[in-house]
């Protein structure tokens, strides 16, 4: 019987509500207990032997817990013989020889989020903007690696809603990621619903947001983990300032998706970008909502920078100073200076900035976001500014200088530096040391190739279509999404039936083609509308390569994977080669990430091992295009219990 028991490889508790019973976490305290499964001489009757004891104890330790209390006990077991530990009424754990247990958590962190409207004025414009607790952006929620989080959401407003923990893997709580239909149903206007989850093995600077429609143009906010350990580099930090980008819409954002998917046609771009909730000085009626951040001379500060625009990369420099990354997507980086830094919606950079410049009299130096474009439709060619204020002993008021409209010597890149943009993610490495390793998958199982296009459909009877007479919408391998009206999580584990997906997801395009030269004019994908779906076992080695094309336009896609993170192991321009391209991948410590750039007329290789079961949303987070249907849900099946 020993034998069946060998696939346990950790362990795992599992809570059953039953019908009719209300399921409760009211504890405060997580309390830790460590038991070492080892042999010592023991001696009774005179007789000495070697005993199996806990903690060298017989009998064992006393664990002394309260009503409520989360339970955490990190078994080691040091002797030969596999064993079990029975918590009598509770539960049963299995623990091979060898093989170490760790829960390091020591705190249950409980947040309230109530989804509500509240009048919000920027660019002289107030209107009714969607909300958590009232506040634009949303609270920062911030832990400590190894924390167990439980955030209430209670939607008060008549919409459905969903928020979905950006980047947070999820690992045996899948139901906790949040994007509507695909892991959860939405959380109706009234009702509530408390996400749980546990945030393990990762630290560092990540983001939430609603996953529902557009609502994620007013709905994010901050998700900071911090770390069990020191940070990797020695730099004093004297403070961190998290940086978060936005869109702003005068008008109504939900009018604005409506009428796109109504007519077909591209979205009106937004009005502002923002630094913060804030516009800066560069636009109408906002000097006076401009974020400034206080340095000290001589100083050093860690910039959590988010993008959290809807549809829009960007760039971000600050005036005479350099900057410094040091982690992306939550994951810490060999660190490397530069100028400026491209962040795609979805993405994360921490940076760090010394104050070691010398202002003039105003005492400050702007910092700026500009968008990079690749898209041939219109887009807000705004920048948004904020401004780095020196500390200074002066007590009179010092205006804000003016700035000028043309911000290139302030360490800008310009609009369309697809150079600048592709130079910045190559440069991106794993910091890959002992205590961070870089463990890309050197062998894969499974190699998916993907196309992600933005293709043009014939206008539909007896209605107006305002792309070209056409319609726009979204693929991959000739797929285009559709959002299903049940949970694919749920539907898929229940094996339910009459359900409105399949699991074919093709594994490589249907026709091979020259996938950047094609003509738009004359092609035609024969794109097929449905929700499809990609089936992997647990523990699968996977390479996606996600191949861009130049139907209708050419343009960068930044794609996020739900529930894992993944190596970006090569990208290049045109065409992927199967038979050269891998030769050149960069196996030692490419950069790991969540949401990987697709360059524009080209394609990004990325690996990952499947080892968390769900359902798992893959979707360019272009909010146009995922609504457009450039988007697919893969499954990682259960593994051996």
């Amino acid at each position: 019987m020993e034998g069946l028991c060998h696939h346990y490889r950790f362990l795992i508790v599992t809570l059953v509500v039953l019908s009719g019973l209300r399921q409760s976490y009211s504890s405060t305290t997580t309390r830790q207990f460590e038991f070492n499964i080892e042999w010592k001489k023991v001696t009774r009757l005179c007789h000495t032997k070697p005993l199996l004891t806990v903690n060298g104890e017989y009998p064992g330790p006393t664990i002394a817990v309260h009503e409520g209390d989360n339970v955490e006990v990190k078994v080691t077991n040091r002797v030969s013989m596999n064993t079990t530990i029975h918590w009598f009424l509770i539960v049963t754990l299995v623990v091979l020889s060898g093989l170490r247990q760790s829960y390091s958590s020591t705190t249950t962190r409980q947040f309230e989020f109530n989804i509500e409207w509240k009048k919000v004025t920027r660019l002289c414009h107030t209107k009714p903007l969607l909300t958590v607790n009232g506040e634009y952006p949303g609270p920062t929620i911030a832990v400590h690696e190894g924390d167990n989080v439980e955030v209430k959401v209670t939607n008060r407003v008549s919409m459905n809603t969903t928020i979905h923990w950006h980047g947070i893997r999820q690992l045996r709580s899948a139901w906790a990621d949040g994007p509507a239909y695909i892991t959860q149903c939405p959380i109706r206007g009234g009702q509530s619903y408390t996400y749980n989850f546990t945030v393990i093995d990762q630290r560092g600077t990540l983001l939430w947001h609603a996953h529902y429609g557009w609502q994620r143009a007013s709905l994010y906010g901050a998700f900071i983990i911090y770390p069990r350990m020191p940070y990797p580099f020695s730099v004093p930090i004297q403070s961190e300032v998290p940086i978060i980008f936005g869109e702003w819409w005068n008008g109504d954002v939900d009018a604005v998706e409506n009428e796109m998917m109504l007519y077909g046609g591209g979205p009106n771009s937004s009005d502002a970008y923002t630094i913060n909730g804030l516009p800066g000085p560069l636009y109408p009626c906002s000097k006076k909502d401009t974020f400034i951040q206080t340095v000290e001379r001589g100083k050093t500060y860690l910039f959590r920078i988010i993008n959290a625009a809807l549809n829009d990369e960007l760039f971000f420099a600050i005036a005479n100073h350099t900057l410094t990354v040091v982690e992306a997507d939550a994951v810490y980086t060999k660190p490397f200076t530069t100028r400026a830094i491209m962040v795609a919606p979805g993405q994360t950079t921490n940076v760090l900035v010394t104050a070691n410049q010398v202002p003039d009299s105003s005492g400050m130096f702007v910092m700026a976001a500009k968008p990079y474009v690749t898209a041939v439709f219109p887009f807000d060619n705004s920048t948004t500014a904020g401004f780095l204020k020196y500390k200074s002993t002066r007590t009179e008021k010092i205006e804000a200088p003016t700035l000028p409209t043309n911000l290139a010597f302030h360490n800008l890149p310009e609009m369309k530096d697809t150079v600048y943009a592709t130079t910045f993610s190559k440069i991106l490495r794993s910091l890959a040391s002992p205590e961070y390793p870089c463990n890309v998958p050197k062998k894969i199982d499974k190699r998916v190739i993907t196309t992600v296009s933005l293709n043009l459909q014939d206008c539909p009877a007896n209605k107006t279509c305002k792309a070209l007479g056409k319609r726009f919408f979204a693929s991959m391998n000739n797929q285009s999404f559709v959002r299903p009206f049940k949970s694919v999580l749920e539907s898929h584990y229940k094996n339910l039936t009459n359900v409105e997906f399949s699991s074919d997801f093709p594994e490589k395009p249907p026709t091979a083609f020259n996938y950047t030269g094609v003509d738009p004019l004359t092609e035609n994908m024969n794109t097929e509308f449905g929700t499809k779906l990609l089936v992997v076992p647990y523990g699968t080695n996977m390479e996606i390569v996600l191949q861009g094309t130049t139907f209708l336009n050419t343009e960068n896609h930044p794609i996020h994977v739900h529930g894992h993170n993944f190596f970006v192991v090569g990208s290049g321009f045109g065409n992927f080669d199967v038979a050269k391209d891998p030769a050149k991948y960069n196996l030692v410590d490419p950069p790991e990430r969540n949401t990987v750039p697709v360059p524009t007329g080209g394609w990004a290789a990325i690996r990952l091992k499947a080892d968390n079961p769900g359902a798992w949303f893959i979707h360019c987070h272009l909010e146009e295009h995922t609504s457009w249907g450039l988007a697919m849900v893969f499954i990682v099946k259960n593994g051996d219990a």
